[in-house]
């Protein structure tokens, strides 16, 4: 006993000066500033280093003898330069050359990582003799994955912001001398390769010719062998493999057995992804004990074909990370197959009406996992005979309507979204046919023959006919919902598992934010349990670190999300719901992982908390001004209202005294002849301020705007016949029309211009009787200034009459075409 401890830990010892162990920052920074060709082999805690590959390295290390090669282990959860490992490191070889990254092997590929040794070495001794230049490289796989959350952050930013999130169709970068796509999570999903696991059929049952046996018993339960190669293990290769057993008294003799034939090492897989496939390897060969596994498991392949301790006929990976480094160990060049894509799923309603319910419900959900659907919303309910009535409308009018629709609200039911390949058909062919007579005699397994209620005409089931009746019935009894998911700071570190979750439960992430809650959002967040004993220590929790806030759509979004998450209390959960998150990462009550809105109100008023007025804040505060800007440019009527006072009904009433006052001195001035011309004129410029008050703000304001400028002209042209002033007056009216339609689509700058200019000149109008060139907000003001220039002393009374005659006739024809 004492010999087998003192050999073990001499072996540890050996292995400790092979590799230099890497734990801290201070430590990587030292191994980085010695000199020579270090070959790191990058680890987390969970998983380990890469013991496979022992022995590999000390083969290299005996033949090439050079004192420039060094081993070392590190590990990246604790080293602050290796944290973009975390979580992508097993296994992971990198190759740094005093201190600079020449080279990086992910998998534990032996050929490769002889032949990066050797052409390292030669390159590091031609650095030091000065023939040559060190060469530093990027790791490719970091940089891919640093461009992916670039690009990622990036749409969540333009998303954040409003603006549309760039579309990214697929990008490529080579990698391991591949393309590699890489877009969004289901792009990259279809790249996976197949789970796989490894698998021995130890000398024992291959001297007793039992492996094909074994092999069909393999087959029989769908698992597929992708490789089964024969060969004799050597003392090397069975101590590597089974480097974790060195301190059991078994082990030289277990050593001793595993070389003394051969063996048969496999490699499996099943189904399109091989999911779960190590588990499921490992339930079907049974304990490793052959005694417990004839004891538990009497149908196990050990319990069936072993002998005693580990002589137990065969070996089966135990997880992931040993899966792929026992492939890498037996198969350094195999390349596992690519995953297949997911078969389409179709979605059906099922409904197991009120006595079916009532009586076999357990038997029915029992029957449907057993046909392979998955259960993908449940809900239990009752219905009115109104929502019964609703949702049967196209049967309204046959003789069993309503007794269908009493039966439908006589108690509660269960709804069901069902989903497999062919679900609605598949679903449809368990039913049976509607008639129960028929049922019973075509198809007497059918569930609506089993279960029909005895003086009942109306079966106990319902499934959608096709798949547009299947989404149309599902939205019914479950409506589009959107829910407020919290990942709390305990589970911060479970982020991706819980997301990959939150995906496979059919949920689609509409919104996500990291964020650390002040202890004032925190108390407000969980105000309803303000009265509870715990309510501070939550608060507290809660504020402790960052959280992750998630805005989640389905149909029935917030039952869904709280039945994934299960009961409050952890412990509760792992007993009621074993696969629910809380069961999976909850801690305690206060520590529970996850948080789900109670209902939808609640959800409703915990997005807006969260999302809508602390991230949102600043875009809304933009979309405001731009709103804001948009109203001053599009309805100039109201903003003239709220930047100019508008007249009193005295002012308009003295305004109105003092211009017919002007009109009447006017005609005194004019011709006999040409008086009653000038009155006519006079009484269409009176009639337009009330045609243009029944038009709307946005035609006539514009046209207002326009007079003005078109009259402000008028004083500087010549005076013109009467001849003129008539053809004139036609060509506008032909005009009128177009000139309406561009004032309708003036452009922004203009009416802000016209918008400064009435600021400007508004304080003129209770100072100034006739302000030249001025604008007021009268119609007809504008026209009484712009005559004015025309009067001068120089003027003969002639030019007036024909100046005045003509702009009458003017101001009828605008008249006319804004009306």
């Amino acid at each position: 006993m004492a010999d087998k401890k003192k050999a073990s830990m001499a072996r540890r010892k050996q292995e400790i000066q092979l590799q230099q162990e890497i734990e801290t920052q201070e430590e990587w920074e030292d191994v980085m500033s010695k000199e020579g060709l270090y070959v790191i082999d990058v680890y987390q805690e969970w998983c380990g280093p890469c013991v496979g590959m022992v022995g590999v390295f000390k083969k290299i290390k005996n033949d090439l003898g050079d004192p420039l090669l060094k081993y070392a282990v590190a590990k990246a959860d604790t080293i602050d330069a290796l944290e973009k490992y975390r979580g992508r490191c097993e296994p992971c070889f990198l190759f740094y050359a005093t201190g600079v990254l020449v080279a990086v092997i992910r998998g534990a590929n032996s050929p490769q990582v002889m032949r990066t040794v050797t052409e390292q070495l030669q390159q590091e001794h031609k650095v030091i003799d000065g023939s040559a230049e060190r060469k530093e490289i990027k790791d490719p796989y970091i940089s891919m994955v640093d461009t992916m959350d670039n690009d990622m952050e990036e749409d969540e930013e333009e998303a954040e912001e409003g603006r549309p999130a760039s579309k990214k169709d697929g990008k490529q970068m080579r990698f391991k001398g591949e393309l590699v796509n890489f877009g969004d999570e289901n792009d990259r999903s279809q790249e996976s390769k197949k789970e796989v696991t490894v698998a021995v059929i130890k000398p024992d049952a291959v001297q007793a010719g039992k492996v094909d046996e074994i092999l069909e018993e393999i087959r029989a339960k769908g698992i597929e062998i992708l490789k089964d190669e024969e060969r004799t293990m050597t003392e090397e290769e069975a101590s590597n493999m089974y480097t974790h057993l060195q301190d059991e008294d078994f082990y030289k003799d277990l050593i001793a057995f595993m070389t003394s034939g051969p063996s048969h090492i496999l490699v499996l897989t099943k189904g399109r992804t091989g999911e779960n496939i190590i588990n499921e390897f490992r339930d079907l060969i049974g304990p490793t004990s052959v005694e417990e596994a004839k004891e538990k498991q009497p149908e196990s392949l050990r319990a069936k074909h072993g002998n005693q301790t580990y002589m137990n006929a065969l070996h089966g990976s135990s997880s992931e990370d040993q899966a792929m480094r026992e492939l890498a160990f037996f198969f350094p060049d195999y390349a596992i197959p690519v995953a297949e894509g997911k078969p389409k799923l179709q979605r059906t309603l099922a409904l197991i009406r009120p006595d079916a319910f009532k009586h076999h419900k357990d038997e029915v959900l029992q029957m449907i996992h057993e046909a392979g659907f998955k259960v993908a919303l449940q809900k239990e309910m009752s219905l009115t005979k109104e929502m019964a009535q609703d949702f049967y409308k196209e049967h309204e009018g046959q003789e069993y309507f309503d007794e269908l629709t009493t039966r439908m609200s006589s108690g509660p039911l269960m709804a069901l979204g069902l989903a497999r390949e062919d679900a609605v058909e598949g679903w449809r062919s368990m039913l049976g046919p509607k008639e129960l007579d028929k049922a019973k005699e075509e198809a007497p397994d059918s569930l609506r023959a089993k279960f029909a209620v005895e003086d009942v005409v109306i079966n106990q089931f319902h499934g959608s006919d096709s798949e547009a009746a299947a989404q149309k019935e599902l939205d019914f009894f479950f409506p589009m919902q959107q829910t407020m998911a919290v990942i709390k700071p305990d589970a911060l570190g479970t982020k991706d598992e819980i997301i990959e979750k939150v995906h496979d439960a059919g949920f689609k992430i509409a919104a996500r934010k990291e964020t650390q809650l002040s202890r004032e959002i925190a108390e407000e967040f969980y105000s309803d349990h303000k009265d509870k004993d715990y309510y501070n220590d939550l608060v507290e929790h809660m504020a402790s670190g960052p959280t992750m806030f998630m805005v989640l759509s389905r149909e029935d979004a917030v039952e869904g999300w709280r039945s994934l998450i299960g009961p409050t209390d952890p412990e509760k959960a792992k007993e009621e719901s074993p696969e629910s998150l809380r069961a999976l990462y909850g801690g305690d009550i206060l520590k529970n992982a996850v948080h789900g809105s109670s209902n939808p109100e609640r959800a409703k008023e915990h997005i807006q908390k969260i999302f809508d007025e602390e991230e949102m804040q600043d875009q809304d505060e933009k979309k405001e001004e731009a709103a804001g800007e948009e109203t001053q440019q599009t309805t100039e009527g109201e903003e003239q209202k709220g930047d100019i006072e508008p007249p009193t009904e005295q002012a308009e009433e003295q305004e109105h005294d003092t211009a017919v006052s002007k009109k009447s001195t006017e005609v005194e001035d004019v011709a006999p002849e040409d008086r009653q011309r000038y009155r006519e004129a006079e009484a269409a410029k009176t009639e337009e301020p009330q045609q243009q008050e029944q038009t709307s703000t946005e035609e006539a304001k514009p046209t207002e705007e326009e007079t003005p400028k078109e009259e402000e002209k008028a004083p500087e042209e010549t005076p013109k016949t009467e001849e003129e002033p008539k053809q004139e007056e036609t060509q506008k009216e032909e005009e009128a029309p177009k000139e309406e339609e561009k004032t309708e689509e003036a452009p922004k700058e203009e009416q802000k211009e016209e918008e400064v200019k009435q600021e400007e000149e508004a304080p003129k109008q209770e100072e100034e009787a006739k302000p030249e060139g001025g604008e007021e907000t009268k119609p007809e003001e504008p026209e009484q200034k712009s005559e004015e220039p025309a009067k001068t002393e120089e003027t003969t009374e002639e030019a007036k009459t024909e100046g005045e005659e003509k702009k009458g006739e003017e101001t009828k024809t605008e008249g006319e075409g804004a009306a």
